[in-house]
């Protein structure tokens, strides 16, 4: 069961300032990333909104936190396939955010030099490709169906801010252009050829 630790500046300063003298007197989890830490951890700062006390590593693995894998509390770790599989749930529910390898390795506490060697070695491809992959896979989705939404828009929404990027990389990926994929879907071309006679209207 969860402890009924309460936070205090004593316990938040020991966080913030990577205090080893706390280590295994309590540890502490954080709610927006899942996972639990020794005060000496070297991660990021939490906000100390988000932040879960434990007396010990069991009851943060209780309440549903993983071991950190900057730290490992009390020698804990996940196998490298479970944070890849974190990484793709994340990346799945996120895609259309700036996600780069420093946000990612910040989400599970890992180095980006680490995240990178261990993603490609478990997935056969960088997490940036995953991202891509991801992101255009939206794209042909979106580009299939009816609808309104430029080429730009499109690009946006799926996390490219550069739609000249976005463009270069369908083409590079499809070998066809976001313009002629939507062109030769039924349905998309059906929305494209409407749209054009409402503006010819």
């Amino acid at each position: 069961m969860p402890t009924s630790m309460k936070m205090t500046d004593e316990l938040w300063q020991a966080i913030i300032h990577n205090d080893s003298a706390y280590d295994g007197r309590f540890y502490y989890g954080v709610r927006t990333t899942g996972i639990f830490c020794r005060p000496s951890c070297k991660s990021k700062n939490p906000n100390i909104e988000h932040v879960n006390l434990f007396e010990n590593a069991e009851q943060a693995v209780a309440d549903s936190f993983r071991p950190c894998k900057r730290c490992k509390p009390d020698n804990m770790r996940l196998p490298d396939e479970e944070w890849v599989q974190q990484l793709i749930q994340l990346i799945e529910e996120r895609y259309e955010e700036p996600l780069t390898l420093q946000v990612l390795a910040d989400t599970i506490h890992a180095s980006p030099y680490h995240l990178h060697r261990m993603f490609k070695r478990i997935q056969g491809e960088t997490p940036l490709e995953y991202i891509q992959k991801i992101r255009l896979r939206e794209a042909r989705r979106i580009l299939s169906e009816p609808s309104h939404l430029t080429v730009s828009e499109i690009a946006k929404r799926v996390g490219f801010p550069n739609s000249a990027y976005f463009a270069t990389l369908f083409h590079k990926k499809t070998g066809m252009t976001p313009s002629d994929y939507r062109n030769n879907t039924p349905k998309a071309a059906e929305t494209g050829t409407e749209a054009a006679n409402n503006k010819e209207v």
